[in-house]
């Protein structure tokens, strides 16, 4: 799914980064424990998350991932921005909550980095 098709999707603002909306996401996951994305996520995937702090970004910098959704209308502050666009991830905006928007991207075709997925 192309980045564009997420941002429409979601009704979603890009707060930060490089945007490029061809770029093609695989993969989409979601929590506010970090420690599960850094053990489930996968690289070049989409975070989805309502955790508002400067680790969400360090995690998807650990975790190869390129792009993280803020779900409610939260808005990250001026240090996520910045250390975002330091580490070319793209973040994202979405009025909906982490439930619906999970749900809208599975129904529209964006795969689960569900651990039951993962090839062993």
């Amino acid at each position: 799914m192309k980045l564009i098709e997420i941002k429409e999707i979601l009704e979603a603002e890009v707060v930060s980064g490089e945007y490029d909306p061809e770029i093609e996401i695989e993969i989409g996951c979601s929590s506010d424990l970090m420690s599960e994305i850094l053990a489930f996520g996968k690289p070049g995937s989409i975070l989805l998350t309502s955790l508002m702090n400067i680790q969400v970004i360090n995690t998807a910098n650990v975790a190869d991932i390129k792009a993280v959704c803020f779900v409610m209308g939260k808005i990250p502050d001026e240090n996520i921005i910045n250390l975002a666009k330091k580490n070319d991830i793209i973040v994202f905006i979405t009025k909906f909550t982490t439930f619906e928007s999970c749900g809208r991207l599975y129904k529209n075709g964006l795969k689960s980095c569900s651990y039951l997925n993962f090839e062993k």
